[in-house]
Protein backbone atom coordinates (compact mmCIF):
# COMPACT_ATOMS: atom_id res chain seq x y z
CA UNK A 1 0.00 0.00 0.00
CA UNK A 2 2.80 2.45 0.92
CA UNK A 3 4.59 1.75 -2.36
CA UNK A 4 1.43 2.36 -4.36
CA UNK A 5 0.77 5.63 -2.54
CA UNK A 6 4.36 6.74 -3.11
CA UNK A 7 4.16 5.98 -6.81
CA UNK A 8 0.84 7.80 -7.13
CA UNK A 9 2.29 10.82 -5.32
CA UNK A 10 5.26 10.92 -7.70
CA UNK A 11 2.99 10.67 -10.72
CA UNK A 12 0.88 13.53 -9.40
CA UNK A 13 3.95 15.69 -8.80
CA UNK A 14 5.11 15.01 -12.35
CA UNK A 15 1.69 16.02 -13.69
CA UNK A 16 1.81 19.24 -11.68
CA UNK A 17 5.34 20.13 -12.78
CA UNK A 18 4.89 19.32 -16.45
CA UNK A 19 1.55 21.06 -16.71
CA UNK A 20 2.04 24.15 -14.56
CA UNK A 21 1.89 26.34 -17.64
CA UNK A 22 -1.31 24.64 -18.72
CA UNK A 23 -3.34 24.52 -15.54
CA UNK A 24 -2.16 27.44 -13.44
CA UNK A 25 -3.15 30.48 -15.48
CA UNK A 26 -4.64 30.92 -18.91
CA UNK A 27 -3.05 33.63 -21.05
CA UNK A 28 -6.36 35.30 -21.83
CA UNK A 29 -9.19 34.44 -19.45
CA UNK A 30 -9.68 33.02 -15.99
CA UNK A 31 -11.43 29.71 -16.68
CA UNK A 32 -13.96 28.17 -14.29
CA UNK A 33 -15.49 24.71 -14.72
CA UNK A 34 -18.95 24.45 -13.19
CA UNK A 35 -20.08 20.94 -12.34
CA UNK A 36 -23.74 20.33 -11.51
CA UNK A 37 -23.73 17.15 -9.43
CA UNK A 38 -25.64 14.00 -10.45
CA UNK A 39 -28.12 14.17 -13.35
CA UNK A 40 -30.08 11.85 -15.64
CA UNK A 41 -30.50 8.39 -14.10
CA UNK A 42 -28.76 9.63 -10.96
CA UNK A 43 -31.16 11.97 -9.09
CA UNK A 44 -28.92 12.37 -6.07
CA UNK A 45 -30.63 13.13 -2.78
CA UNK A 46 -34.43 13.31 -2.94
CA UNK A 47 -37.21 14.43 -0.63
CA UNK A 48 -40.71 14.34 -2.11
CA UNK A 49 -40.59 16.16 -5.42
CA UNK A 50 -37.33 17.90 -4.56
CA UNK A 51 -34.34 16.42 -6.37
CA UNK A 52 -30.70 17.28 -5.78
CA UNK A 53 -29.84 17.01 -9.48
CA UNK A 54 -32.39 19.73 -10.37
CA UNK A 55 -31.28 22.17 -7.68
CA UNK A 56 -27.61 21.67 -8.51
CA UNK A 57 -28.21 22.28 -12.22
CA UNK A 58 -30.33 25.40 -11.65
CA UNK A 59 -27.76 26.93 -9.30
CA UNK A 60 -24.91 26.14 -11.72
CA UNK A 61 -26.73 27.73 -14.65
CA UNK A 62 -27.50 30.84 -12.60
CA UNK A 63 -23.91 30.98 -11.37
CA UNK A 64 -22.63 30.62 -14.92
CA UNK A 65 -24.73 33.51 -16.16
CA UNK A 66 -23.34 35.76 -13.44
CA UNK A 67 -19.73 34.82 -14.16
CA UNK A 68 -20.16 35.13 -17.93
CA UNK A 69 -20.94 38.83 -17.48
CA UNK A 70 -17.28 39.29 -16.55
CA UNK A 71 -15.23 39.67 -19.72
CA UNK A 72 -12.16 38.20 -18.02
CA UNK A 73 -13.87 34.91 -17.11
CA UNK A 74 -14.64 31.90 -19.32
CA UNK A 75 -17.13 29.33 -18.05
CA UNK A 76 -17.16 25.62 -18.93
CA UNK A 77 -20.03 23.32 -17.89
CA UNK A 78 -19.84 19.59 -17.27
CA UNK A 79 -23.56 19.48 -18.01
CA UNK A 80 -26.21 22.04 -18.90
CA UNK A 81 -29.16 19.67 -19.09
CA UNK A 82 -30.58 16.71 -17.15
CA UNK A 83 -28.07 14.12 -18.36
CA UNK A 84 -25.88 11.57 -16.60
CA UNK A 85 -22.16 12.40 -16.74
CA UNK A 86 -19.62 9.97 -15.32
CA UNK A 87 -17.28 11.23 -12.62
CA UNK A 88 -14.32 10.43 -14.82
CA UNK A 89 -15.72 12.54 -17.65
CA UNK A 90 -16.38 15.46 -15.30
CA UNK A 91 -12.71 15.45 -14.33
CA UNK A 92 -11.65 15.05 -17.96
CA UNK A 93 -13.69 18.09 -18.98
CA UNK A 94 -11.99 20.21 -16.34
CA UNK A 95 -8.48 18.99 -17.13
CA UNK A 96 -8.86 19.30 -20.90
CA UNK A 97 -10.20 22.83 -20.45
CA UNK A 98 -6.97 23.75 -18.60
CA UNK A 99 -9.21 25.38 -16.01
CA UNK A 100 -8.18 27.62 -13.14
CA UNK A 101 -10.98 26.45 -10.85
CA UNK A 102 -13.30 23.46 -10.51
CA UNK A 103 -16.61 24.06 -8.72
CA UNK A 104 -18.91 21.10 -8.06
CA UNK A 105 -22.39 21.86 -6.70
CA UNK A 106 -24.48 19.39 -4.67
CA UNK A 107 -27.12 19.13 -1.94
CA UNK A 108 -27.18 17.09 1.25
CA UNK A 109 -29.87 14.79 2.55
CA UNK A 110 -30.26 12.40 5.47
CA UNK A 111 -33.01 10.42 7.17
CA UNK A 112 -33.33 12.94 9.98
CA UNK A 113 -35.25 16.13 9.29
CA UNK A 114 -33.18 18.05 11.85
CA UNK A 115 -29.85 18.21 10.03
CA UNK A 116 -29.25 21.46 8.18
CA UNK A 117 -26.53 23.76 6.93
CA UNK A 118 -24.07 24.35 4.12
CA UNK A 119 -20.72 22.59 3.77
CA UNK A 120 -17.86 23.07 1.34
CA UNK A 121 -15.32 20.30 0.81
CA UNK A 122 -11.75 20.23 -0.43
CA UNK A 123 -9.76 17.14 -1.32
CA UNK A 124 -7.96 15.35 1.52
CA UNK A 125 -8.42 13.42 4.71
CA UNK A 126 -10.17 15.01 7.69
CA UNK A 127 -7.89 16.07 10.51
CA UNK A 128 -10.31 14.70 13.08
CA UNK A 129 -12.28 11.44 13.12
CA UNK A 130 -13.24 10.79 9.54
CA UNK A 131 -16.91 10.48 8.74
CA UNK A 132 -17.22 8.76 5.37
CA UNK A 133 -20.91 9.56 4.74
CA UNK A 134 -20.24 12.43 2.34
CA UNK A 135 -17.47 10.53 0.58
CA UNK A 136 -19.73 7.51 0.10
CA UNK A 137 -22.62 9.62 -1.18
CA UNK A 138 -20.70 11.69 -3.71
CA UNK A 139 -18.39 8.83 -4.80
CA UNK A 140 -21.24 6.31 -4.89
CA UNK A 141 -22.27 7.35 -8.40
CA UNK A 142 -19.31 5.25 -9.53
CA UNK A 143 -21.47 2.14 -9.12
CA UNK A 144 -23.92 3.46 -11.75
CA UNK A 145 -21.22 3.38 -14.40
CA UNK A 146 -20.34 0.44 -16.60
CA UNK A 147 -17.00 -1.26 -15.94
CA UNK A 148 -16.46 0.91 -12.89
CA UNK A 149 -13.87 -1.50 -11.44
CA UNK A 150 -11.70 -1.10 -14.51
CA UNK A 151 -12.17 2.67 -14.78
CA UNK A 152 -11.47 3.46 -11.15
CA UNK A 153 -8.89 0.73 -10.53
CA UNK A 154 -10.37 -0.75 -7.41
CA UNK A 155 -11.42 2.53 -5.79
CA UNK A 156 -14.27 1.46 -3.52
CA UNK A 157 -16.12 4.40 -1.91
CA UNK A 158 -17.72 2.05 0.65
CA UNK A 159 -14.38 0.72 1.90
CA UNK A 160 -12.69 2.89 4.57
CA UNK A 161 -9.35 1.17 3.83
CA UNK A 162 -9.54 2.36 0.24
CA UNK A 163 -10.36 5.89 1.33
CA UNK A 164 -7.71 5.99 4.03
CA UNK A 165 -5.19 4.88 1.42
CA UNK A 166 -5.59 8.19 -0.42
CA UNK A 167 -3.00 10.86 0.35
CA UNK A 168 -3.63 14.55 -0.12
CA UNK A 169 -2.34 14.50 -3.68
CA UNK A 170 -3.45 18.03 -4.39
CA UNK A 171 -1.21 19.75 -1.86
CA UNK A 172 -0.06 22.11 -4.59
CA UNK A 173 -3.55 23.62 -4.73
CA UNK A 174 -4.86 22.75 -1.27
CA UNK A 175 -4.34 26.16 0.30
CA UNK A 176 -6.08 27.91 -2.59
CA UNK A 177 -8.97 25.46 -2.40
CA UNK A 178 -9.36 26.05 1.34
CA UNK A 179 -9.26 29.80 0.81
CA UNK A 180 -12.05 29.61 -1.76
CA UNK A 181 -14.11 27.21 0.35
CA UNK A 182 -13.83 29.51 3.37
CA UNK A 183 -14.96 32.48 1.32
CA UNK A 184 -17.96 30.56 -0.01
CA UNK A 185 -19.05 29.46 3.46
CA UNK A 186 -18.56 32.97 4.85
CA UNK A 187 -20.73 34.40 2.07
CA UNK A 188 -23.48 31.89 2.75
CA UNK A 189 -23.61 33.12 6.34
CA UNK A 190 -23.17 36.86 5.87
CA UNK A 191 -25.08 37.32 2.61
CA UNK A 192 -27.75 34.61 2.78
CA UNK A 193 -28.15 34.14 6.52
CA UNK A 194 -27.57 30.41 6.16
CA UNK A 195 -26.20 28.09 8.82
CA UNK A 196 -22.70 26.87 7.94
CA UNK A 197 -21.25 23.53 8.94
CA UNK A 198 -17.84 24.74 7.80
CA UNK A 199 -15.04 23.79 5.43
CA UNK A 200 -14.03 20.13 5.48
CA UNK A 201 -11.55 17.77 3.87
CA UNK A 202 -12.77 14.46 2.48
CA UNK A 203 -11.46 11.92 -0.08
CA UNK A 204 -13.81 12.75 -2.96
CA UNK A 205 -12.80 11.21 -6.29
CA UNK A 206 -13.75 14.03 -8.63
CA UNK A 207 -11.66 16.51 -6.61
CA UNK A 208 -8.76 14.06 -6.54
CA UNK A 209 -8.85 13.67 -10.33
CA UNK A 210 -8.96 17.36 -11.25
CA UNK A 211 -5.52 18.98 -11.43
CA UNK A 212 -6.43 22.48 -10.23
CA UNK A 213 -7.88 24.14 -7.14
CA UNK A 214 -11.39 22.87 -6.59
CA UNK A 215 -14.25 22.59 -4.13
CA UNK A 216 -17.42 20.56 -3.74
CA UNK A 217 -20.28 22.61 -2.32
CA UNK A 218 -23.19 21.12 -0.38
CA UNK A 219 -25.82 23.86 -0.58
CA UNK A 220 -27.86 22.47 2.30
CA UNK A 221 -30.15 19.60 3.29
CA UNK A 222 -33.17 18.90 1.10
CA UNK A 223 -34.31 16.65 3.98
CA UNK A 224 -34.75 19.67 6.24
CA UNK A 225 -38.29 21.08 5.69
CA UNK A 226 -37.38 24.78 5.66
CA UNK A 227 -33.96 24.44 4.07
CA UNK A 228 -35.24 22.11 1.37
CA UNK A 229 -37.99 24.57 0.50
CA UNK A 230 -35.47 27.42 0.34
CA UNK A 231 -33.09 25.50 -1.91
CA UNK A 232 -35.90 24.54 -4.25
CA UNK A 233 -37.09 28.14 -4.62
CA UNK A 234 -35.94 30.55 -7.31
CA UNK A 235 -34.95 33.08 -4.66
CA UNK A 236 -32.86 30.54 -2.78
CA UNK A 237 -31.08 29.42 -5.94
CA UNK A 238 -30.42 33.03 -6.96
CA UNK A 239 -28.95 33.88 -3.56
CA UNK A 240 -26.73 30.83 -3.37
CA UNK A 241 -25.44 31.38 -6.91
CA UNK A 242 -24.67 35.03 -6.13
CA UNK A 243 -22.74 34.14 -2.97
CA UNK A 244 -20.65 31.54 -4.81
CA UNK A 245 -19.91 33.99 -7.64
CA UNK A 246 -18.78 36.65 -5.18
CA UNK A 247 -16.36 34.16 -3.62
CA UNK A 248 -14.99 33.17 -7.03
CA UNK A 249 -14.43 36.81 -8.00
CA UNK A 250 -12.66 37.50 -4.70
CA UNK A 251 -10.48 34.44 -5.25
CA UNK A 252 -9.61 35.56 -8.78
CA UNK A 253 -8.70 39.04 -7.61
CA UNK A 254 -6.47 37.70 -4.83
CA UNK A 255 -4.61 34.91 -6.60
CA UNK A 256 -4.64 36.28 -10.14
CA UNK A 257 -3.49 39.85 -9.70
CA UNK A 258 -1.61 41.45 -12.59
CA UNK A 259 1.82 40.84 -11.02
CA UNK A 260 1.06 37.19 -10.33
CA UNK A 261 -0.39 36.64 -13.79
CA UNK A 262 2.57 38.27 -15.49
CA UNK A 263 5.02 36.21 -13.46
CA UNK A 264 3.37 32.88 -14.20
CA UNK A 265 2.64 33.73 -17.82
CA UNK A 266 6.35 34.35 -18.30
CA UNK A 267 6.90 30.84 -16.92
CA UNK A 268 4.42 29.38 -19.38
CA UNK A 269 6.43 30.22 -22.49
CA UNK A 270 8.05 26.81 -22.17
CA UNK A 271 7.12 25.38 -25.56
CA UNK A 272 8.31 28.27 -27.73
CA UNK A 273 10.64 30.46 -25.70
CA UNK A 274 13.83 30.23 -23.65
CA UNK A 275 14.11 32.60 -20.73
CA UNK A 276 17.58 34.16 -20.36
CA UNK A 277 18.32 35.94 -17.07
CA UNK A 278 21.15 37.75 -15.32
CA UNK A 279 21.46 40.15 -12.40
CA UNK A 280 20.50 43.23 -14.39
CA UNK A 281 17.92 42.15 -16.95
CA UNK A 282 15.68 39.35 -18.17
CA UNK A 283 14.77 38.69 -21.80
CA UNK A 284 12.97 36.00 -23.80
CA UNK A 285 14.66 34.24 -26.70
CA UNK A 286 12.73 32.25 -29.29
CA UNK A 287 13.72 28.59 -29.20
CA UNK A 288 13.92 28.51 -33.01
CA UNK A 289 16.60 31.22 -32.91
CA UNK A 290 18.38 29.81 -29.90
CA UNK A 291 21.08 27.76 -31.66
CA UNK A 292 22.00 30.76 -33.78
CA UNK A 293 22.41 32.96 -30.69
CA UNK A 294 24.37 30.37 -28.70
CA UNK A 295 27.40 29.13 -30.61
CA UNK A 296 28.97 25.84 -29.65
CA UNK A 297 31.88 27.61 -27.97
CA UNK A 298 29.84 30.19 -26.05
CA UNK A 299 30.20 29.63 -22.32
CA UNK A 300 27.88 30.42 -19.43
CA UNK A 301 26.03 28.76 -16.56
CA UNK A 302 23.01 26.91 -17.95
CA UNK A 303 20.24 25.06 -16.15
CA UNK A 304 16.98 23.35 -17.17
CA UNK A 305 13.85 24.86 -15.64
CA UNK A 306 11.52 21.90 -15.30
CA UNK A 307 8.60 23.45 -13.44
CA UNK A 308 7.32 26.37 -11.38
CA UNK A 309 5.14 25.76 -8.33
CA UNK A 310 3.41 27.94 -5.78
CA UNK A 311 4.55 25.65 -2.94
CA UNK A 312 8.03 24.53 -1.91
CA UNK A 313 8.88 20.87 -2.62
CA UNK A 314 11.90 18.89 -1.43
CA UNK A 315 14.64 18.82 -4.08
CA UNK A 316 15.46 15.14 -3.55
CA UNK A 317 15.81 13.32 -6.86
CA UNK A 318 12.99 10.87 -6.07
CA UNK A 319 10.54 13.78 -6.30
CA UNK A 320 11.73 14.58 -9.83
CA UNK A 321 11.81 11.21 -11.58
CA UNK A 322 15.41 10.56 -10.55
CA UNK A 323 16.82 13.77 -12.03
CA UNK A 324 19.68 15.34 -10.09
CA UNK A 325 20.99 17.75 -9.09
CA UNK A 326 17.79 19.75 -8.51
CA UNK A 327 17.93 23.37 -7.37
CA UNK A 328 15.32 26.10 -6.97
CA UNK A 329 14.85 29.80 -6.47
CA UNK A 330 11.84 31.77 -5.25
CA UNK A 331 10.49 34.68 -7.25
CA UNK A 332 7.52 36.44 -5.66
CA UNK A 333 4.99 33.67 -4.99
CA UNK A 334 6.58 31.11 -7.30
CA UNK A 335 9.22 28.44 -6.66
CA UNK A 336 11.17 27.67 -9.85
CA UNK A 337 12.86 24.26 -10.03
CA UNK A 338 15.95 23.55 -12.13
CA UNK A 339 17.76 20.41 -13.25
CA UNK A 340 21.49 20.27 -13.82
CA UNK A 341 24.21 22.91 -14.03
CA UNK A 342 26.31 23.10 -17.17
CA UNK A 343 28.87 25.61 -18.46
CA UNK A 344 28.40 24.56 -22.09
CA UNK A 345 25.13 25.22 -23.93
CA UNK A 346 25.36 22.21 -26.24
CA UNK A 347 25.80 19.90 -23.26
CA UNK A 348 22.77 21.50 -21.65
CA UNK A 349 20.62 20.68 -24.68
CA UNK A 350 21.34 17.00 -23.99
CA UNK A 351 20.16 17.51 -20.41
CA UNK A 352 17.03 19.20 -21.74
CA UNK A 353 16.15 16.17 -23.84
CA UNK A 354 16.76 13.94 -20.84
CA UNK A 355 14.33 15.98 -18.76
CA UNK A 356 11.71 15.87 -21.50
CA UNK A 357 12.11 12.12 -21.87
CA UNK A 358 11.46 11.80 -18.14
CA UNK A 359 8.11 13.49 -18.66
CA UNK A 360 8.90 17.17 -18.06
CA UNK A 361 7.73 18.05 -21.55
CA UNK A 362 7.54 21.81 -20.95
CA UNK A 363 11.10 22.13 -19.62
CA UNK A 364 13.37 24.82 -21.07
CA UNK A 365 16.89 26.22 -20.76
CA UNK A 366 17.87 29.26 -18.71
CA UNK A 367 21.23 31.01 -18.63
CA UNK A 368 22.56 32.83 -15.60
CA UNK A 369 25.84 34.75 -15.63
Amino acid sequence: MNIKIHIKSLVFLLIICSSTSLFAQNSTKFKVVLDAGHGGKDPGTMRGNIKEKDIALDVVLKLGKILEKNKDIAVVYTRKTDVFVELRERANIANKAKANLFISVHCNGVTSTQAKGTETFVMGMSRADTNFDISKKENGVIFLEENYNEKYKGFNPNNPETLMGLKILQEEFLNQSIELASSIENNFVTENNRYSRGVKQQPIWVLDATVMPGVLIELGFVSHPEEGKYLNSDNGKDEMAKSISNAILSYKNKFYSSDFENDTQNNSQTNTEIKTSNESNTSNVSSTDNKERHSSNEKGLYKIQICALSKKVSTKSSNFKGLKPISYKKEKKIYKYFYGKEWDYETCTVKLEEAKNKGFTTAFIVKSN
